[in-house]
């Protein structure tokens, strides 16, 4: 099953509709409440183009103009809450992100799939820093987390503790692939070192691509 295409792909306007949803808010107001609940961490937030979001929202009939304030000599405050047709959108949206698993690109995954042209004592050096970068952001995120407990329910902090959960998973595999490798019982460990030292392919990593070209493989 495939998620749907959709009119507004930034996760930016689901997270205002969302809150529009809860109530009718003007767009300072929005930005102060994903502020205060660290949505920022979760959703990648220009706070600068919250207005256009919100504008695109409004266009496309997914939310709209409920009141304008105006309090003495302070500029006017236009109230916004979400269309029907909006919540209807939102919860397709966000359902769509629940159960469909979207295939998603992250660098280090890139990168893992390149290492091979590095050393490997470089890249073992490598993802160690990595590993030490990581326990610092794991003790970083306990903390946060600790923090947000204590000021907002735990359904408002759920994204950070599956986060935090991520993090140390990634930790958890980088101990044990080190430990694999510094022990030598990583299968291609060697073929890796012997590419490094002679500057050809070993027949190991040579002969299932001459397999899948139907060329015969070399001895």
């Amino acid at each position: 099953m495939a998620a749907k295409r959709r009119r507004l792909s930034n996760p930016l306007a689901l997270v205002v509709m969302v809150l529009l949803a809860e109530k009718t808010m003007h767009p300072y107001e929005i930005a102060q409440t994903i502020r205060q609940r660290g949505k920022e961490n979760s959703v990648k937030v220009n706070f600068g183009s919250l207005y256009t979001v919100v504008q695109n929202l409004e266009k496309h009939g997914l939310v709209e103009v409920t009141d304008v304030q105006r309090q003495g000599n302070r500029p006017e405050r236009t109230l916004y809450g979400i269309t029907e047709a909006g919540r209807a959108e939102m919860a397709e949206w966000l359902s769509d992100l629940l159960a469909v698993p979207a295939r998603e690109y992250p660098l280090f995954e890139t990168a893992l799939s390149l290492m091979g042209i590095l050393p490997p004592e470089e890249v073992m050096a490598l993802l160690a820093d990595r590993l030490a970068a990581l326990k610092v952001r794991i003790a970083s995120a306990r903390g946060a987390l600790q923090m947000l407990h204590g000021t907002l329910p735990r359904i408002f902090v759920v994204e950070n503790e599956y986060q935090l959960h991520m993090i140390e998973a990634q930790a958890e595999w980088l101990r044990g692939f080190l430990d694999e490798v510094e022990q030598g019982t990583y299968e291609g460990v060697e073929g890796w070192r012997i590419f490094h030292e002679t500057g050809e392919l070993p027949p190991e990593f040579r002969e299932p691509q001459e397999r899948a070209e139907g060329r015969p493989t070399q001895t």
